[in-house]
């Protein structure tokens, strides 16, 4: 009877207007439509866009963005600028979002600009390199946080880290996929922990602000090291902190009144962690010189030895609910993308199928934490997060040059929100920046394999996309009736009978 009332008010919102085909011609999916209840306001959209982006990056990145400009002046501004990029790029997605409600991020955007062959380089990409490494790097900070209070005064063992990784990515996936309003418990949940070690680190800041700690913040500027590069990988560091600022386009379906809830969630959502990101540093250079910041090995953890001892055991403890709740929001968005990603025929159509009891994309999310498990298994933080940041940036170039094109090829869409054009300039020129910044500061042959793998996913496009031989399908029957079968999913309804 919902799904009925739906499909009406999409049929009555589709004779308005003749030029919103993409935007409202939509399949009727089972899940997600009847999810819709879940995001009726706001607030849960401000909760997805803060637990997201408020992860391991605030905990860990201001030892690398310090370490790239050198003083503390500049190491402020780079975190409010980072900000600011997040918030420009985040207001261009908000264009998009309203203008294409499909989930799945970029992947529609990309499909509707530039055609096919773009939207699956991204899906190709996200799926195997930029989203199941965003896990595994969330997921190995959070193991690293939560085995630390049980090895004083030494580096956990690798092996541990590791399971201990592996167990949050398991147990997140099992969630995610058991439930959609369990995830969004889980994530409000987890966000107003994280809430609370940020307002505990801001609040004691402010308290030796005013009494006098300000030693640090004179000549703030001084042995700064300003460069091209420098000031592009200070940039990559402290927007892998940020990142998460796009994740409510991964939902847009399931959010209740995007037109409103989607740009609100993001003017609101973003600002605010930019705000507490600042007053973070700040408090951090209250209690610890540059030399001393950049000689810690988890900058939180020092902070909280030093101010708040005997009670510093729950800095790590809310670190650790921090790393959790934003590799349960990443979870809970990234498992739309493979899902809609099956759906357009760019994955397999099992990846697209929903479980029947649970309403959830099952298929979609334990592919993304089974992919995330193997990253795991290198482990190295640091070649993760530069493989990452320089995917990703590309990606994020092109969705917005695609928002740029489609103001001249697309103009007869229904634009809610209509931001000025020189955002989405300045956003694509600072990205362009960012994929050239590396290469030119540090030529690494990492680079090159990452865009030759993102290359490579044109042969597999035209091999079993464009072409779709017969054999891989004889193959994957079995598999996916199988797996149907198992995970007792079915293929999502685009017309009830």
């Amino acid at each position: 009877m919902g799904e009925e009332s739906l499909r009406k008010r999409k049929g009555e919102d589709n004779g308005k207007e003749d030029g919103q085909s993409i935007q409202s011609h939509e399949p009727q999916t089972m899940n997600l439509q009847k999810q819709a209840k879940l995001f009726l306001f706001p607030v849960h959209g401000i909760c997805m866009i803060v637990g997201t982006i408020i992860g391991s990056g605030i905990f860990v990145s201001p030892k690398s963005v310090l370490a790239n400009v050198g003083a503390v002046g500049p190491c402020l501004t780079i975190w409010a600028a980072c900000g600011i990029l997040a918030t420009l790029g985040a207001l261009c997605f908000a264009e998009l979002g309203t203008m294409i409600t499909k989930s799945g991020g970029e992947y529609p955007y990309l499909m509707e600009a530039f055609g096919p062959i773009p939207a699956f380089l991204f899906s190709w990409t996200s799926l195997l390199v930029t989203k199941p490494s965003s896990f595994a790097i969330i997921c190995l900070s959070f193991a690293e946080y939560a085995s630390a209070p049980f090895y004083p005064g030494c580096d956990p063992p690798q092996v541990v880290i590791k399971c201990l990784a592996a167990a949050a990515i398991v147990i997140i996936t099992i969630v995610n996929s058991l439930s959609v309003k369990l995830g969004s418990y889980l994530q409000n949940f987890l966000t107003a922990a994280k809430m609370i070690i940020v307002t505990i680190i801001i609040v004691s800041g402010i308290v030796l602000l005013a009494q006098g700690k300000t030693e640090n913040f004179k000549d703030s500027f001084k042995d700064s090291k300003i460069s091209v590069s420098s000031i592009g990988l200070a940039f990559y560091n402290g927007l892998w902190a940020y990142d998460g600022w796009n994740q409510l386009n991964y939902i847009t379906e399931e959010l209740k009144n995007p037109y409103r809830n989607l740009p609100l969630s993001i003017i609101i959502g973003i600002p605010l962690v930019t705000v507490c990101y600042v007053l973070m540093n700040i408090s951090y250079f209250t209690v610890m010189t540059s030399t001393e910041l950049l000689q810690s090995q988890a900058v939180a953890v020092t902070f909280g030895d030093r101010v708040l001892y005997p009670a510093s055991w729950i800095v790590p403890l809310f670190v650790a609910f921090s790393t959790i709740g934003s590799a349960n929001g990443t979870c809970f968005t990234a498992g739309r993308l493979v899902y809609v990603a099956g759906r357009e025929g760019h994955m397999l159509k099992v990846l697209s199928y929903i479980s029947v009891k649970r309403l959830t994309p099952a298929p979609a999310i334990i592919f993304y934490g089974a992919i995330a498990i193997i990253y795991i298994i290198p482990g190295d933080i640091d070649t993760l997060i530069n493989y990452f940041s320089f995917a990703v940036w590309i990606f994020y170039g092109l969705t917005i040059l695609a928002l740029i094109v489609m103001r001249f090829t697309r103009k007869e869409l229904r634009r809610p929100i209509r931001i000025p054009i020189i955002i989405p300039v300045i956003v694509t020129l600072v990205s362009i920046l960012l994929v050239l910044a590396p290469i030119i500061s540090a030529p690494e042959l990492a680079y090159l394999y990452c865009v030759l793998f993102i290359l490579s996913g044109l042969i597999v496009y035209i091999l079993f996309v464009h072409f779709k031989f017969s054999w891989p399908q004889k193959i994957s029957k079995p598999i996916t009736m199988h797996l149907q079968m198992l995970l007792e999913v079915v293929p999502a309804e685009e017309v009830t009978e």
